[in-house]
């Protein structure tokens, strides 16, 4: 199993823990240097707050915990392509590099929806561009987003 797959596999763990928790599947997992540094996972029901996706929840604990503000030296794995909001925040926050399972566009496809590029289309149009790796582990993504959607809605 490569680092990629290692830290991935903890980020879908976690998505299915949201699921667990009353939330929907989706995870994350902050890196630096090879170690993980922070996790968080989708809490938009518990918290009551319809912006606490797993990487804008994960970036509000991890910067209000440390007072660093900028992960240029980071990586984010992401059990799923960020949406558009948080791609926007991983751009303020000068992340180093993405990677995700699942890509929105996959996601769509479960949903009935057509879904987007989303993370392209903001790092491509912003003053900072992340590296992005994607489809890590897509098909365990998908699996975790698959058994959820099948019996919800999303948000």
């Amino acid at each position: 199993m490569t680092q990629d797959e290692q830290f991935m596999a903890e980020a879908i763990r976690l998505s299915a823990l949201a699921v667990e928790h009353g939330n929907e599947p989706f995870g994350a997992v902050l890196v630096k240097d090879g170690e993980i540094v922070y996790t968080n996972e989708n809490q938009i029901y518990t918290a009551a707050d319809p912006t606490f996706h797993a990487e804008a929840g994960l970036l509000r604990r991890f910067f209000a915990e440390t007072h660093i503000t900028d992960l240029s030296g980071y990586t984010l794995y992401s059990s799923c392509e960020p949406c558009f909001m948080c791609s926007g925040a991983l751009v303020w926050a000068k992340l180093g590099r993405l990677v995700y399972g699942a890509s929105d566009t996959d996601l769509g496809a479960l949903l009935g929806e057509t879904g987007s590029a989303c993370s392209d289309m903001v790092f491509r149009n912003s003053p900072h561009r992340p590296a992005v790796t994607a489809g890590v582990l897509r098909e365990e993504s998908l699996e975790v987003l698959r058994a959820y959607f099948e019996n919800h809605q999303k948000g």
